[in-house]
């Protein structure tokens, strides 16, 4: 099937994180393409990959990056497809640092920002799915079966004592 969604990183070590976007994107049925995009490192290629994102079919990019986290705004500098960000927990800074880099956007170049880490590579799957749900039916009944069931887990174990 055709990728809606570029699921892009900073370096192959950032994968432990952004597997969960992907998780998360086959758990809803959205068809995606993983690829390494280095924005210091393959500066062409970022470029290349930003401008004919929507011309492949591309209908949102979820960029992870930790560190200087420069990979998120310099696509969305360079595309009119939806770029969310994910911070990847860096070592140094335990991510704040990615998180300040992605989220301190300047006015004019759009990225939406995540949670730090799993959580934020989690719920970045599950929001590109909801924008794309906007114009896709089958992903937007794949997202409200997805809020059911979770909710139904919820409701079936309200008490954490008897597990």
């Amino acid at each position: 099937m055709q990728p809606l969604v570029g699921l892009i990183m900073g370096s192959k070590s950032d994968w432990p994180t952004m597997e969960h976007a992907a998780s998360m994107l086959d758990k809803l049925g959205v068809p995606y393409e993983t690829k390494v995009v280095s924005a210091h490192r393959t500066p062409d290629l970022l470029f290349d990959y930003a401008k004919t994102a929507a011309d492949r079919g591309l209908k949102v990019i979820i960029a992870g990056a930790g560190g200087a986290a420069h990979l998120p705004g310099m696509i969305a500098s360079q595309t009119p497809v939806p770029v969310l960000g994910v911070p990847v927990q860096s070592k140094a800074l335990n991510g704040l640092d990615s998180l300040l880099s992605i989220v301190q956007m300047p006015g004019g170049v759009a990225v939406g920002t995540l949670a730090i880490g799993k959580a934020g590579a989690t719920n970045a799957g599950l929001l590109a799915a909801q924008i794309i749900g906007t114009s896709d039916d089958s992903i937007r009944k794949a997202v409200e079966a997805f809020r059911s069931t979770q909710t139904q887990t919820v409701l079936d174990n309200p008490d954490p004592s008897e597990q």
